[in-house]
This record gives structure tokens, sequence and C-alpha cells, in this order.
């Protein structure tokens, strides 16, 4: 293989992986723009789609499709406990006390998943075979092709659910000021609710949709949130389009970091960008200094 053939193959490699760090990010981003908390525990809502598809798919033994969807309900009802018994009650926290809640919970919810699950990997199967596809010089498994098409799907129906539905809206709304969304009639504590329904349901998907490549246990949540929220970052926390951006130009380089240089700095490029990002442009690359967060 040449270098040309390599090059196309850490691409596409690449932007495969930035798509799952791009619906990451997106959870990041939906919770952020609607109530203004960093939601440090959004890597276990991916670990947790995983997980119950596994769960629901070897141990219930059901059709890979209902699995999956249950597992989709599962995480997201997850999402919504937890809003309801860890970040409801201390509203009036400070931003510092509430990141360190989703930390805390982020910590419970995995030492819950290891009792229940194990320390051992699991994998999905995958959806649709595991014959490579030969594409611009480089292979690609056709789980590769479920996860662009998954991602693309939910970006545009997260796109025209914010923009053209009234829940939408009032989301909207409580992102540029939550007291004036409340006099006009807005519920603002559902929104808060619904929000982290979106985006632990967005997570489980990720999680779901790269478990047949990378497995799953416990403790993927970790790395994972780290790098949807490293996406999220560096596309801007207040610009939907520029996290997903953000998500699949960290897949990119991340990529390039393992194959040009060495697998071992693979996770070290993240962070790498994060601290670049942080101290030359803390807005984010697709951001404005004082962008409407949408």
């Amino acid at each position: 293989m040449d270098f040309s053939q390599q090059l196309s193959q850490y691409l596409l490699s690449g932007l495969a992986t930035g798509a799952i760090y791009a619906l990451i990010g997106l959870g990041f981003a939906i919770i952020y723009n609607s109530t203004g908390i960093i939601n440090f525990a959004q890597g276990e809502f991916v670990m947790l789609g995983g997980m119950f598809g596994v769960y629901f798919y070897t141990i219930h033994q059901l059709p890979l499709v209902a699995a999956l969807v249950l597992a989709v309900l599962c995480a997201a009802a997850s999402g919504v406990m937890f809003e309801r018994l860890a970040i409801r009650p201390l509203r009036r926290a400070t931003p510092l006390g509430l990141v360190i809640i989703t930390i805390g919970g982020s910590i419970l919810v995995r030492g819950i998943a290891m009792l229940v699950w194990g320390k051992d990997t699991h994998a999905l199967p995958t959806f649709s075979g595991d014959e490579p596809i030969a594409l611009a010089g480089a292979t690609l498994l056709p789980q590769h092709l479920w996860i662009f098409a998954l991602t693309v799907l939910l970006i545009v129906v997260n796109k025209l659910f914010f923009q053209y539905t009234i829940t939408g809206k009032a989301l909207r709304a409580c992102a540029v000021n939550q007291r004036a969304a409340g006099l006009v009639g807005i519920d603002v504590r559902r929104m808060v609710m619904f929000s982290f329904l979106l985006a632990s349901g967005m997570g489980a998907l990720a999680g779901i949709i790269v478990a047949p490549l990378t497995m799953t246990s416990y403790d993927v949540g970790i790395m994972l949130g780290l790098k949807g929220f490293c996406a999220a970052i560096i596309g801007g926390m207040s610009n939907g389009i520029g996290t997903v951006l953000g998500g699949l130009l960290l897949g990119v380089l991340e990529a390039l970091g393992a194959g040009l240089i060495s697998s071992g700095y693979k996770d070290a490029v993240t962070f790498v960008i994060l601290l670049l990002i942080l101290f030359l442009r803390p807005q984010g690359l697709f951001s404005s200094g004082e962008s409407e967060r949408v």
C-alpha cells in the first residue's frame, strides 16, 4: 500500500471515528445550550447504549433492531432519571458544583454498570455483514457506512427539530434566556429534562453503532465522553454544526497522528488539540465569541 492509499485509509477511518465524536459532542452541546450545564456523565450514556444493546440481544435474544431500539429507550430513560435525581434538586448550585455532580454521577453509573454486567468486553453484531468495501484506495467495513448514514440522518433530524417544532423552539428560547422563556409560558424544568432525554438518546445511539467495531464494556464511556467534549469545544459549544465539524476534524487528526506517528499517541493528540484550542481560541474554531446558543 503506497502513501496515498495509506492517507486515504487514515482519512476515511478518521471520518468514521469523528462521526461518533460528533454525535457525543452534540449531546454535550444540547444540554449546555438548554441549561448551561456541562454534563460530564454524557459518556456513560454512550456506554449504556452499547451495554443495553448487548443485554437485550444476547441475554433476552431479541431481534437486533428491537434490541437496539430498547437500548436507546432505556439509556434515554436513564438520562431523565439522572436529571430528576441529580440535577433538578440542586439547580441553584454553582457551575463548579454542577460539574462535580455530573462527574460524581458518571462514577456512580459506571460502578453500577460494572456490578451489573461485569468487567468483560462485549460486542454487537455488525448491521449488514463484514465484507470490506474498497473506496478511493482504502477499505471500509459496511458498519462504517452505517455510522456515516446514521450520523447524517441524526444531524438533519436534529436541525429540523430545533428549527421547526414547538418543543425545539422552546429549547432554543431556554438557551437564550430561561427567565424570559418561563415568563411566556414555557415550562423550563420540562425543557431541561427533555434536553437530557435527547442528549442521552443521542449518546446511546453513538454507543450502539460503534460497538460492533470497538466492542463495549462498563468503562468505555470515559474516553469517548472526553473526546466528545473535545469535539464540542473545538466546534464551539453554542454551534451545533461547528460541533459536528469539530468531531470530524478531531477524528481525522487522531487517525493521522496514530498512523503517521504512533498509535501510542492517539489519545494524546486529542488532548493536545484541546489545550491548543482553549489557549488560542476558547470560543471554538467554528463559533464567534458572542454567538447565539442554538
